[in-house]
Formats: C-alpha cells, sequence, structure tokens
C-alpha cells in the first residue's frame, strides 16, 4: 500500500520540460540537422526525419499525460520513455558513419602494436570452455537489466535524485553517440570477419573503406554455441547490432557510470552489481565486440563524461528537481 501511495503522490517539476527531455530533443535536432546536410548521401533520410517527428509528438503527449495527471508514476513514465529510445539512437549512428571511411585497420593495428596480438582473438581461444562463454555472456547480457535496476532504486528510495540520474545516463550516451557518428570504428566482429581470419593471424590490418556502408552482416560469436546466455547475446545482437560503436566502449563507460551511481546510493547495491560488472567488461573482448584498447578508453572515459553530465545537469537543470505537491 506504501508503495501505491508513493506512485500515485502529487509532485511538481518545477518546468514543463524535464531534464532528459529537454537532452534527448537537442540530440534529435543536432541529428536532424546533421540528416539534412547529409541528405543525398544517406540510404533513408526521409524515413529518419519521420521518425524524429514521431519521437518528438510522442514525448509532448506524453507531457501532457503528466499534466493531466502530475504524480510519480506518469512521471516515471516521461523519463524511462526517453531512456527506451537509446536502443533506437545506437543503431542510429551507424546511418551517418556509414558515409565516412572506416577506422578499424588503425585501431587492430594499434592493437597489435601494444599487444603483439589480437586480444580479442586470443581471449576467447583460450577460454573455450561452456563456463567462461556462459559467465562472460550473462555479464555483457546484464548490461541494460543494471541501468533498470539502478533507475528503479533511485525511483523508490532516493526519488528527489532520479531526474537527475536519468539525465546524467542519456546524457552521457549521447556523448558517446556523437562521437561514434564521426568516429566509424566497427569493431572485431564485423571487421575481422572482412578481411579475413589469414590476415588478422599475420597481424595484417587493411582498410576496407566504405565496406561497412553496404555490409551489415554479423557472424556468430565465439563461445559455447549452445550456452543460455550465449543464446541471449547472439539473438540481441543479431536484432540491434550495427558495425558502429566500438570506440571507445560505451558498454562499458555507461556500466561504470551505472556503478558510481550505485555506489553513491547504497554500497549493497554497487557489490551486488560488481560481479556483473566485472564480467561485463571482460566480456566486451571475450565475445569480440571491442578491441581490449577500446574497453581501456571506455573505463578512463567514463570518469570525464560523468562529470561532464553531472555539471552540465547542475548548471543548467538542477532548478527542476522533483517537488512533492
Amino acid at each position: 500500500m506504501a508503495v501505491e501511495l508513493k506512485l500515485f503522490e502529487r509532485i511538481e517539476s518545477g518546468k514543463s520540460l524535464f531534464a532528459v527531455e529537454s537532452v534527448s530533443l537537442i540530440y534529435n535536432a543536432l541529428t536532424t540537422v546533421l540528416i539534412l546536410l547529409l541528405y543525398p548521401e544517406m540510404d533513408h533520410p526521409g524515413i529518419m526525419l519521420l521518425e524524429r517527428l514521431g519521437i518528438v509528438v510522442l514525448t509532448f503527449i506524453l507531457i501532457y499525460l503528466y499534466r493531466m495527471f502530475p504524480c510519480r508514476l506518469t512521471a516515471f513514465v516521461r523519463m524511462v520513455f526517453q531512456m527506451s529510445l537509446l536502443a533506437y539512437w545506437y543503431p542510429d549512428t551507424y546511418e551517418f558513419n556509414r558515409l565516412f571511411p572506416n577506422l578499424d585497420h588503425i585501431f587492430a593495428s594499434a592493437e597489435q602494436y601494444i599487444f603483439h596480438c589480437q586480444p580479442a582473438v586470443e581471449f576467447s581461444r583460450r577460454y573455450p570452455s561452456m563456463w567462461f562463454s556462459e559467465l562472460f555472456n550473462m555479464g555483457y547480457f546484464f548490461y541494460y537489466p543494471m541501468m533498470l535496476i539502478v533507475t528503479v532504486w533511485y525511483f523508490l528510495y532516493r526519488f528527489k535524485w532520479f531526474e537527475k540520474i536519468c539525465f546524467v545516463l542519456v546524457a552521457s550516451f549521447f556523448m558517446y553517440y556523437l562521437f561514434y557518428i564521426f568516429v566509424p570504428v566497427a569493431g572485431p566482429q564485423f571487421y575481422f570477419p572482412a578481411i579475413g581470419m589469414d590476415n588478422v593471424s599475420a597481424g595484417v590490418f587493411p582498410p576496407v573503406g566504405d565496406y561497412f556502408n553496404h555490409h551489415t552482416f554479423l557472424l556468430p560469436g565465439p563461445g559455447y554455441e549452445h550456452g543460455f546466455f550465449y543464446g541471449l547475446v547472439e539473438a540481441s545482437q543479431q536484432v540491434g547490432e550495427r558495425p558502429t560503436a566500438a570506440f571507445p566502449s560505451s558498454h562499458v563507460g555507461i556500466s561504470t557510470i551505472v556503478l558510481i551511481m550505485a555506489w553513491r546510493v547504497s554500497r549493497k547495491l554497487a557489490f551486488l552489481l560488481l560481479p556483473f560488472y566485472l564480467l561485463l567488461c571482460c566480456a566486451t573482448v571475450y565475445i569480440q565486440a571491442h578491441y581490449l584498447i577500446d574497453s581501456v578508453v571506455g573505463f578512463i572515459s567514463s570518469f570525464f563524461v560523468y562529470i561532464l553530465a553531472t555539471n552540465l545537469y547542475k548548471r543548467w537543470f538542477a532548478s527542476g528537481v522533483f517537488r512533492a505537491g
């Protein structure tokens, strides 16, 4: 009963747009301008513009719904809607960076120079057993559940900070996405099949130009193919993965930010998520989604991205924190 009462507790936000909606509309506008600039070269710019218009319309429909019923539940719906759109905005980066020359040969060559091998190949080759495969794939699969758990935790137990953490998460994603648009790196799972494993074994990494503008086929990843979590990761990748967003690893970057958020609100929650976080970081290389340098830079960049997103919120949106009505 207490939870039910809190869900329908009347609140006021102090403004018409939540912080997460503002940053989402800004990203929407920036990428709309980019579509218009690149219109003749893009694959389906008209559809992309209509999709963006649809997102704006749905955003304001939810705002209207909230004004009719201003409570915690409708606020939660508004926030979660913007966060759910990340599943749309991620593959959307591919529609832009596919127009630019691919840079995987630079990152694969750097990996070879630093480590004298390709860790993404050696890792899964040395530990192919079901136990390693399933543990790492489980960690990788828990990327979005980790975010959901922390978000719901703030909603239930630290509601006054709920708007802030939603903003920081979504703004952090958009920072990575803007970088991905202009730095097209597909990652080993796309690049290695494109150049052939003979070249990879020989340490030869030729540029592929605009190859990924027309090729998005993803081969099954390494590991125990009959595993439960292996199957879940493969299914999700076949549906939503594109040859984009490899450097730096947003999986590592965002999950690090999520862990920081968990630590700030509950040490127990942070320690509960820590094993999944560590497995996820290892999995980014194990399943060949990323070069090792992608994951290392993803970890380092997370602290700068978190600080920047937090400062943006404090400077522009802090006055809009929720108040009970």
